[in-house]
């Protein structure tokens, strides 16, 4: 930004159609930021427009010509959450990165209490929405996902969904985020032996707009907690799953092999048996088990490279003379 020095503070907002929001939003970060911030310190809104319908990169482009503070990154298209969080984090600057939603139903009044929370050694800090003003269809499941990746995981969190969250830099630098892992950086950044705290938030109802979550995103969520849980135990070591599962399978397939072999050699047919076919099925399916381990190995050792997104452009505010003042744009 600006300041000759990298701001202490990040503020990474994903939207997708609230143009009636961002304005106020804005104005509420540089408010509850301001007082807690010293002559020599600073901060930057970076919103990223994940697939806007409406104007909201309209007044995005406002608010960077009128604030030096302020940068728009414009995917290409609707990418999901997590891909226009990993955006922002990749351009985020400040020793401390905020992430929050822009439909104004988290309070940027609660900035101050995260870093005092993260004064006392966190490294990361995640709100917890005690009294939710959104409707029973959305709050019942969330309780119910909360309850499983506290079972699962044993990170301690009661609002593991919560997108207003405080973090230190160093944990996004070590946290990689791709499909709809977002609301697991707690987990996954606890497993990496950051301290996580929580402090309860205040949550506003919705005023404008709409929810962009449907009712799939309970299904979804229950897959990704599938995958976390997978990558905690056996992310570094998938042989060990498949290892596992693809042996007991081979061994089963070998000993119903051994049994008809004795009752074979009794005299017995084997030829219509369908033992015979289920222990054919057991040892196909536990050597390929097993190679499904070994590729997965191989696949952990290399560079996962691509981008979860396609940034269209990005836009600055830029020293200019005040009538000529406006974002920069393609860089």
């Amino acid at each position: 930004m600006l300041t000759p020095h990298a701001p202490k503070l990040s503020f990474v907002i994903p939207f997708m159609n609230e143009e009636a929001t961002l304005e106020e939003l804005y104005r509420r970060i540089a408010e509850a930021v301001t007082p807690t911030l010293s002559a020599d310190e600073s901060f930057e809104v970076i919103f990223v427009d994940d697939g806007s319908t409406d104007d909201s990169v309209a007044v995005a482009e406002r608010l960077v010509r009128a604030h030096a503070q302020v940068s728009l990154l414009e995917l290409q298209g609707n990418f999901g959450k997590s891909a226009a969080l990993a955006a922002g984090f990749s351009k985020a600057s400040g020793r401390i990165v905020f992430t929050l939603d822009a439909d104004l139903q988290d309070d940027p009044k609660e900035i101050p209490r995260f870093l005092s929370k993260l004064s006392e050694g966190f490294d990361l800090v995640s709100g917890y929405k005690q009294k939710r003003n959104d409707p029973v269809s959305k709050v019942l499941p969330s309780r119910v996902f909360n309850w499983l990746v506290r079972t699962a995981t044993g990170v301690k969190l009661h609002d593991v969904n919560c997108g207003f969250k405080a973090y230190r830099d160093v944990v996004l630098k070590n946290v990689r985020l791709y499909g709809e892992l977002h609301r697991f950086v707690p987990v996954l950044a606890h497993w990496k032996r950051f301290r996580i705290g929580e402090i309860p938030v205040e949550h506003h109802a919705r005023k404008f707009g709409y929810s962009k979550f449907g009712g799939g995103r309970f299904f979804r969520g229950l897959m990704d907690l599938l995958t976390v849980v997978f990558l905690l135990r056996y992310g570094r070591r998938p042989a060990h799953f498949f290892g596992a599962v693809g042996t007991l399978t081979l061994a089963l397939g070998v000993a119903l092999f051994g049994y008809l072999t004795v009752i074979w050699f009794e005299g017995q047919s084997i030829g219509r048996r369908p033992l015979l076919i289920l222990a054919v099925l057991l040892i196909v399916v536990g050597v390929q088990i097993l190679a499904t381990g070994l590729i997965a190995e191989l696949i952990v050792h290399l560079a996962r490279t691509e981008l979860p997104y396609v940034l269209k452009r990005e836009a600055v505010h830029e020293v200019m003379p005040l009538q000529e003042r406006a974002p920069a744009f393609y860089r």
